[in-house]
C-alpha cells in the first residue's frame, strides 16, 4: 500500500474491512496501490487494488470507492445511490461506464454515503491545464481519439433508455418541459448558494423562461459530456464518468456543452480534441438526429446560467466555512467572467 497519512490510514483500513464483508469467501485480503484521488468537485474517490485468495486461487480486482463528504458541490443534486442505479442500467448498454459492484447508504460504514464500482483502465487528463490540452491536442492529430468521441456520445444518445429501466429519472412533458426544468434547477442552486444575484443574472434567467424550445426527441443526457469526464485508453474512450447531472432530456443539450466556448477555452476544436465539421458529420450520422443549431445556442445560453450558479455556490460553500477545499476559495472570480460572457450573448 502506498505511503499515506494517518486518517487516510484509517480510511484504508475501514474500506478494507468493508471489501472483505462482501467477499465472504476471500481470505487474506489486501488493498494495494491506495490513492486518494484529486479530481472531481463532489466526491471523495479512493483508487485501488484488491487481492484475495479463493477456492485456492488469486484473485486481483480493480476498484474506484466514491464517497459523499456532504458538504460538496452540486451535493443536492448529485446522489450516490441514483448513480449506482444508473450504472447498473448502463452496464448491458453499448455504452463503456464502469461496472457498479456496491452502494452503501448505511453512514455507520464509511462516515457517509458511497458506492464502490470498476477502475476502468485509462487516464483522464485535465483539459484546463498546459499538460492535458497538449495531450488532447497530439491525440487529435493523431485522429482516432476524436472519432472515439463522438460514437461514445452517439452510442450515449441512441440507448433505448425505456428498456434499460431509467425511467427512473423522471421523463419530461412535452413541450418546453424540459427546458424549463433545467432553469429551474440550477436556479435553486443560485438561492442555496446564498449569495446575491447579478442583475446581468436575473435578466439571463427571465431571457431563458421566455425563450425555452420545445424538446422534438428525448435521449438519456449525460449533461456534462466532456474531456476531463472521461477515461481515455489507447486512443479510445475506455468509460463516460462522472453521472452526476444526468437527465432525460433533449439530446441538443449535450451536443451544445460540447459546442461550447466554456470547455475549450478559445481551442479551435471542441473539447481541445474534436474539429466541429468532423463532430457534425459523424454524430448525425450514427444517431439519425440533426444538429439544430439554434436550440443548441440556447442551450448554450443555459450554460452560462449553471456556470455562474455552479461557482456562486462554489464560492459560497468556502466563505462559509462548509468546506476547506482550497479550489473553491479562488472560484468568485469566476462569476463576472461567466457574465460578462452572458451579457455579450444578450446583447449589451
Amino acid at each position: 500500500m502506498t505511503q499515506q497519512a494517518p486518517d487516510d490510514q484509517a480510511m484504508a483500513e475501514r474500506i478494507r474491512q468493508y471489501i472483505e464483508t462482501q467477499l465472504p469467501d476471500a481470505s487474506d485480503l489486501r488493498l494495494e496501490a491506495m490513492e486518494r484521488i484529486a479530481v472531481g468537485w463532489s466526491h471523495e474517490t479512493w483508487l485501488f487494488d484488491a487481492h484475495w485468495t479463493e477456492g485456492g486461487v488469486s484473485k486481483t480486482r480493480g476498484l474506484c470507492l466514491r464517497r459523499d463528504p456532504g458538504n460538496a458541490l452540486l451535493r443536492h443534486f448529485s446522489d450516490l445511490g441514483v448513480q449506482f442505479q444508473v450504472l447498473r442500467s448502463l452496464e448491458a448498454t453499448p455504452l463503456p461506464t464502469p461496472k457498479p459492484y456496491w452502494y452503501e447508504s448505511d453512514t455507520s460504514i464509511l462516515g457517509k454515503p458511497f458506492l464502490v464500482m470498476e477502475k476502468v483502465a485509462g487516464t483522464c487528463p485535465s483539459p484546463w491545464g498546459s499538460a492535458g490540452r497538449r495531450f488532447y491536442a497530439e491525440a487529435a492529430a493523431r485522429g482516432t481519439l476524436p472519432k472515439s468521441f463522438t460514437a461514445a456520445l452517439a452510442s450515449l444518445h441512441s440507448i433505448d433508455w425505456e428498456a434499460a429501466g431509467l425511467s427512473f429519472l423522471g421523463v419530461p412533458e412535452s413541450d418546453n418541459d424540459f427546458a424549463l426544468r433545467e432553469v429551474q434547477k440550477w436556479c435553486e442552486l443560485v438561492e442555496i448558494s446564498q449569495q446575491e444575484p447579478h442583475p446581468i443574472l436575473i435578466d439571463l434567467i427571465g431571457w431563458l423562461k421566455a425563450n425555452a424550445p420545445e424538446t422534438k426527441r428525448l435521449t438519456l443526457v449525460h449533461g456534462a459530456y466532456r474531456t476531463g469526464n472521461l477515461l481515455i485508453d489507447n486512443d479510445q474512450i475506455s468509460a463516460v464518468l462522472d453521472w452526476e447531472l444526468q437527465v432525460i432530456g433533449d439530446p441538443m443539450y449535450d451536443v451544445a456543452y460540447v459546442l461550447t466556448d466554456l470547455n475549450r477555452e478559445g481551442s479551435a476544436l471542441l473539447s481541445h480534441l474534436v474539429e466541429r465539421d468532423a463532430f457534425f458529420r459523424e454524430y448525425e450520422q450514427a444517431t439519425g438526429i440533426e444538429i439544430d443549431e439554434k436550440v443548441c445556442q440556447y442551450y448554450g445560453m443555459l450554460y452560462q446560467l449553471r456556470s455562474a450558479a455552479f461557482w456562486m455556490s462554489a464560492a459560497g460553500l468556502y466563505a462559509s466555512g462548509q468546506s476547506d477545499d482550497i479550489r473553491l476559495a479562488r472560484t468568485a472570480w469566476s462569476v463576472p467572467f461567466v457574465l460578462e460572457g452572458a451579457a455579450r450573448a444578450l446583447g449589451y
